[in-house]
């Protein structure tokens, strides 16, 4: 049996979805979270659970010290892509320098046989659909930087040490556990929350972007089991949804799911990629990888869940580096939480 293994991110949804799947494989696991975006109940019972950051490098040293972990899942990151343009300093120190403590300690450490790493299909950058792991990254937001940022420097750390990794391109991830109260990422939660608090459903621009909405069963199962897959080692994989779905299809059935008509607020479109999906077929061939989960039947799920949980109160994020071109609706929340 190898070691333990550290999920970062681990009480938020992926994590923890992640670190459940490790768990039921009989490994242990040790989750790291700063609780920035996630909840000390998603844990699981059974992983032991340490709050702190991977920016803490005299932590992450003593974590690897004390537990000599086999394998290392990173899913630590703060993924809001639109507002990554505005938070630059926070996103690649969050988003790039964290990922690189964890690589150095895992090189020094000497027993890590995997590190596996959620990127994200927003290294592609836009007019690349469907997506596939053999095209050139053209990444249009810091986001998507820091994340092809890290993947490279995975590929330059085998060279040099022989570490091993595998890397996996989510998109639009959603499900049960999901912190429905961050109002910049992950718009089934922004939706979800909404209806709850009583609100339209902020819809940027006409409604029309495209994408393949991602229910957390067919992620977080091929990431836990990926480690025990030789052909996973040095390899790049797509995995989510088939199917994409405007934002206007997803609006209606989020809003059927919980039993409301849809009540959408346009506003101003941002810059963002239009149309986002990816092929999975190189995940399919090597992992056995196929999604199974269609978009009704996983927002019924996550909508269940969100019944039971409540609406959960935000504020807005509270370290906005640039303020010019800000979407008006962001800039708002802002200057009314000022006053």
């Amino acid at each position: 049996m190898s070691g333990p293994a550290l999920v970062t991110g681990g009480a938020g949804f992926i994590g923890a979805h992640v670190a459940r799947h490790l768990l039921d494989a009989g490994r242990e696991v040790v989750v790291l979270d700063d609780l920035s975006g996630g909840f000390t109940e998603n844990v699981p019972e059974r992983a032991r659970f340490v709050e702190g950051s991977i920016l803490d490098v005299p932590l992450i040293e003593r974590l690897f010290s004390e537990y000599r972990f086999s394998h290392v899942f990173h899913l630590a990151a703060y993924a809001a892509e639109g507002l990554s343009h505005f938070i630059r300093r926070f996103n690649y120190e969050n988003n790039l320098i964290g990922s690189v403590n964890l690589l150095n300690a895992s090189v020094l450490s000497g027993s890590v046989e995997r590190y596996v790493f959620t990127s994200s299909i927003a290294v592609y950058g836009a007019g690349q659909v469907p997506m596939t792991e053999d095209l050139t990254p053209r990444p249009e937001d810091p986001y998507g930087i820091a994340k092809l940022a890290v993947e490279q420097d995975l590929m330059a750390a085998h060279d040099m040490f022989g570490l091993e990794w595998t890397v996996f391109r989510p998109h639009n991830v959603y499900g049960e556990l999901q912190n429905i109260a961050d109002r910049y990422r992950n718009v089934v939660g922004i939706f979800m929350n909404q209806i709850l608090l009583g609100k339209p459903l902020s819809v940027f621009g006409d409604g029309k972007q495209e994408r393949a909405f991602t229910h957390i069963d067919d992620v977080a199962p091929i990431i836990a089991r990926s480690v025990e897959i030789p052909e996973s080692s040095c390899e790049i994989f797509n995995v989510g949804a088939d199917k994409p779905h405007s934002v206007n299809r997803l609006a209606e059935v989020v809003a059927d799911s919980l039993g409301v008509e849809p009540d959408i607020d346009y506003l101003p479109a941002r810059n963002e990629v239009q149309i986002a999906y990816s092929d999975h077929s190189k995940a399919e061939r090597l992992l056995g990888y196929h999604p199974q989960v269609e978009l009704e039947e996983g927002i019924g799920r996550m909508a269940a869940w969100v019944r039971e949980v409540g609406a959960r109160k935000s504020k807005p994020f509270g370290s906005v580096e640039i303020i010019e071109n800000l979407p008006p609706s962001w800039r708002a929340d802002l200057e009314s939480e000022s006053q």
